[in-house]
């Protein structure tokens, strides 16, 4: 079976969903969507066999298209989405999935009425470095979970509809809810807009667990340098994945604290320090996108529910909601109920 894929918005991401898509085994490109003639030009020019409209409904009414790649504003997700699945299309929607929680609730429920796949474009999830931070951390090689603690900085791309963590956050979050498999209790964020008229483009956003574990992350659209670096810490082992690293994207470190003596008194409690080896294990450097585009297409293809569903994406905005309205009130803790 061959699954017929359209893509919907060919601006700055859709490209390269159309691109991967093209080369998925067991799926073809047969439809771009695009409201400006120049990006209808350019996606005829690159895949001529393709035919081009202006929206989503012309789309639909193609019987040989199997499934929609939704690559479009935020704000422009949900009621294209619920059309796409209404329409009984299974759906990949690139980040963040939608602009509020109630809204991705709803898409979950006609997923799941329809019968459809929904599927979030969490790319970061299906490097081969993430996927070997899943692997690490389900051994347990890593021991008790203690922290994860990234940043995300760089020096743009400003958005006008979303604040830096709506854009840059997202990707962590969707990295962390995949590696570490907490649910997220309650956020405190802070940030800052510097720039007249724009959303904040710093900010840091603190979670809270259930237990000890804890989760910050830093981004900003308005730093020098692009750092790319997460830490995530365990009892036993700990590592540090550097996504600009060339060669040696995670490293573990078998490093950490022991604790001698009575933990409840201060005068005999000793602390230790542990200094073992890092080793960096071999990464799968095939291209995320292309292992995202087959995983989709398989999943369509088998009934199956994918690594970032509905309900992945809908946690992920469950936490960047709250932190929202924490950053509105100066960074006062967010309940998420459970």
């Amino acid at each position: 079976m061959t699954i017929g894929i359209a893509v919907i918005g060919y601006g700055y991401w859709g490209p390269n969903l159309a691109r991967n898509f093209c080369d998925t085994p067991g799926a073809c490109l047969v439809a771009v969507a695009d409201r400006d003639s120049s990006r209808r030009a350019l996606a005829a020019l690159r895949h001529p066999s393709v035919k081009t409209f202006t929206g989503l409904d012309e789309v639909l009414a193609l019987r040989e298209v199997d499934a929609v790649v939704i690559a479009t504003p935020c704000a422009s997700h949900f009621q294209l989405c619920r059309t796409a699945l209404e329409a009984g299309r299974d759906v990949l929607v690139t980040k963040p999935m939608t602009m509020t929680s109630a809204e991705a609730q709803t898409l979950v429920a006609l997923a799941e009425k329809f019968g459809r796949v929904l599927m979030v474009d969490h790319t970061f999830v299906y490097t081969g470095a993430v996927r070997k931070l899943h692997e690490l951390v389900e051994s347990g090689r890593l021991g008790q979970l203690l922290y994860y603690d990234s940043i995300r900085v760089n020096l743009g791309l400003f958005q006008y509809d979303v604040n830096v963590l709506w854009d840059l956050a997202a990707h962590d979050l969707a990295i962390m809810d995949f590696v570490v498999d907490k649910p997220v209790r309650a956020v405190s964020a802070t940030g800052m807009a510097h720039v007249a008229g724009q959303p904040e483009n710093m900010a840091y956003l603190t979670c809270f667990f259930d237990d000890s574990f804890v989760a910050h992350v830093h981004a900003n659209w308005l730093s020098p340098v692009k750092i790319r670096r997460t830490l995530i810490g365990g009892d036993r082992h700990m590592i540090v994945y550097d996504e600009l690293e060339p060669s040696e994207k995670v490293k573990v470190y078998d490093r950490g604290v022991e604790i001698n003596g009575n933990p409840m008194d201060v005068y005999q409690m000793r602390v230790g320090y542990r200094t073992g080896d890092m080793w960096a294990p071999r990464l799968d450097l095939t291209e995320a996108l292309k292992v995202e585009a087959a995983h989709f297409a398989d999943c369509v293809s088998h009934r199956t529910r994918p690594h970032t569903d509905g309900q992945a994406g809908m946690r992920v905005v469950r936490v960047l909601e709250a932190a929202s309205r924490s950053l509105a009130v100066r960074g006062s803790p967010i309940e998420i109920p459970a």
